[in-house]
């Protein structure tokens, strides 16, 4: 608010003093290095031309026509072309007074136009538990869809389950061969681990039949693979889906149900969910269907062996596979038909994938194949870019067995912030029930925190000791300070909460913090514009540290002045309020108590 009103009083110097209108964009204001004085900075290399001076006396005069003439205006100064404005501590106070009348500052509210915006996220195989990978998927696509909402658009969460081919039919294989009828009730485990095992049981199996098809035979590895009975039983099988078998229909149903059981709980204790869920098992065809559509039209071909293809070397790409000789599809068939499905079913006027940046190729082709399908927001698609999460060890390998499943990661960081809280007395007077709560809240915050403050499009390590530090920039820093607060304002309920008595003086920390809070709404912006929650994780912590040192320098409930009291409460409120709103987009909860 104080940003917009100088940019008008800007324009108007510019219009008084050198006799020309300007665009409120071509009027850059940012926020003043630490080592000058003011708190907003005028830039006034734009105004030259305008003014045929030189770029200090211009500052100087647009810096005395501010003084005379807006009275938020306190003081200013010129360093080359920069003009460095102070502003005055009633507009601070004015400004505070806005931000706690809004119980939603910086959250824009949808309505029935606006935008529609789907998301796309997590996309599991039903072969295996959600692992770390999952994990940074599920959290960054939940944090956009809700930043996408902050910004006004209504927002379609989907979720893309891959329950159909070759991975699929290697876990129902194993399970029929070694499985003696075990179920999730018989084993005590989840019906996603336990799908998971016999994945990595086809894949031992498969691995000891190729060396010893290798030393029999004296043949290659990739000859020995070529000849392997399991791997012919498990392609058998996807045929036999693809046809309709009934037995293995059966089977694969069965096996699915115990998965679906198993995400739910995860996702639930993850805390993200879902509008819309599609199944590959139900969009391929579709997909086959546009495929064969696009052959007809002369947009693809076919190959000898009835394979079908997309020539795409006039895009300066290869030629893609889109159904193989067998008549089954690929994943770009599968997300073809997914497009079209979602598509009838949503007006979207925008698609955001959420999947990590291995797929660039894929959802680039995946662009140009939808836009030949005649397709119109082909072209539009979004890919969200991610990197890879790794551990400090290295990468991980689900085939063998070597991967952080997100159960485990979950339980553990809720193990961790319990012993670290009992340790640090953060438990100390609460229930049992309470105290539990607080573990989890900590422990999921300490994870989502730690993966979300990081760019997404950077390859990050995930530290979990590191992540559950209640110094420096993590979750559970953040947290204590909300507690904290939370304290401070159930000390003070006594006290009505009001700054509208301005017989007091503000000091530059005060005003300091009251700018921080100013920024969260361009901050939300930012982050929807350029898809990027990290900007939101990393703002929270400078504003947390912020708070902090004006928390060591100044006293709250100790303060004798009765008016400063009540407004240094407010404002610590309103630091209170931000930290929730910005946490909460990134699905992190803020603990009353800590």
């Amino acid at each position: 608010m104080i940003e917009q009103k100088l940019v008008q009083s800007v324009a108007q110097a510019i219009q008084a003093l050198y006799g020309q209108a300007v665009e409120p964009a071509q009027v850059q204001l940012q926020k003043t290095k630490k080592e000058f004085e003011g708190h907003l900075t005028l830039v006034v290399f734009p105004f030259l031309r305008t003014s045929r001076k030189g770029p200090e006396q211009t500052a100087q005069e647009i810096g005395e026509y501010l003084a005379a003439n807006e009275p938020m205006v306190q003081a200013f100064n010129v360093i080359k072309g920069f003009l460095n404005i102070t502003i005055a501590a009633s507009a601070w106070v004015e400004l505070l007074t806005a931000i706690d009348g809004d119980a939603k500052y910086g959250i824009q509210t949808p309505t029935e136009s606006s935008p529609l915006v789907m998301i796309e996220y997590s996309s599991p195989n039903t072969n295996k538990p959600l692992h770390l990978g999952h994990v940074r998927n599920n959290l960054l696509g939940y944090a956009l869809a809700n930043v996408m909402e902050a910004n006004g658009n209504r927002v379609v969460k989907t979720n893309i389950v891959n329950d159909r081919g070759i991975h699929i039919c290697k876990s129902m294989l194993a399970w029929q061969k070694y499985g003696e009828g075990e179920t999730p009730e018989s084993s005590g485990k989840k019906g996603d681990h336990l799908i998971g095992d016999y994945y990595v049981a086809f894949d031992k199996h498969y691995k000891a039949e190729v060396a010893e098809i290798m030393e029999r035979e004296g043949c290659t590895k990739e000859e020995a693979e070529a000849k392997s009975p399991l791997m012919a039983e498990a392609r058998e099988m996807l045929v036999k889906w693809e046809a309709g078998d009934p037995e293995v229909r059966g089977l694969w149903q069965m096996m699915n149900e115990w998965v679906y059981a198993g995400f739910d709980e995860t996702y639930k204790m993850m805390g993200v969910d879902f509008d819309k869920i599609y199944y590959e098992s139900q969009t391929y065809l579709e997909g086959k269907e546009k495929v064969l559509e696009g052959l007809d039209k002369g947009f693809f071909f076919r190959k000898e062996d009835g394979s079908v293809w997309a020539d795409l070397t006039g895009e300066g790409l290869d030629h893609k596979l889109l159904l193989r000789s067998d008549g089954t599809s690929v994943y770009m068939t599968q997300d073809i038909g997914t497009a079209k499905l979602r598509f009838q079913d949503y007006p979207i006027n925008k698609m955001i994938y959420v999947v990590g940046n291995e797929q660039n190729y894929h959802f680039q082709v995946l662009s140009i194949l939808l836009d030949k399908l005649g397709f119109d927001w082909g072209k539009d698609l979004v890919h969200f870019s991610y990197g890879m999460v790794e551990l400090p060890e290295g990468k991980m390998k689900s085939r063998e067995g070597t991967v952080v499943d997100a159960d485990d990661l979950m339980a553990e960081m809720i193990a961790t912030a319990r012993e670290t809280s009992k340790e640090l007395g953060k438990l100390d007077g609460l229930t049992a029930e309470e105290a539990e709560n607080i573990a989890r809240i900590v422990g999921l915050g300490a994870l989502k925190y730690f993966i979300l403050k990081v760019d997404a499009r950077k390859n990050m390590t995930f530290n979990p000791k590191e992540s559950i530090d209640f110094n420096g920039n993590t979750g559970p820093f953040i947290q204590y300070t909300y507690a904290r607060i939370q304290s401070i304002l159930r000390k003070a309920a006594d006290l009505e909460l009001s700054i509208f008595n301005s017989q007091f003086s503000i000091n530059e920390k005060e005003m300091a913090l009251i700018q921080k809070l100013a920024e969260f709404p361009a901050v939300v912006k930012d982050a929807g514009v350029t898809y990027t929650p990290s900007v939101i994780a990393n703002y929270v912590y400078d504003l947390v540290k912020e708070f902090n040192q004006f928390y060591h320098d100044y006293s709250i409930l100790r303060e004798e002045d009765e008016a400063v009291k009540r407004f240094r409460l407010v404002l610590s409120a309103n630091v209170a309020k931000i930290i929730r709103l910005g946490m909460g987009l990134l699905g992190i909860e803020v603990p009353e108590r800590m």
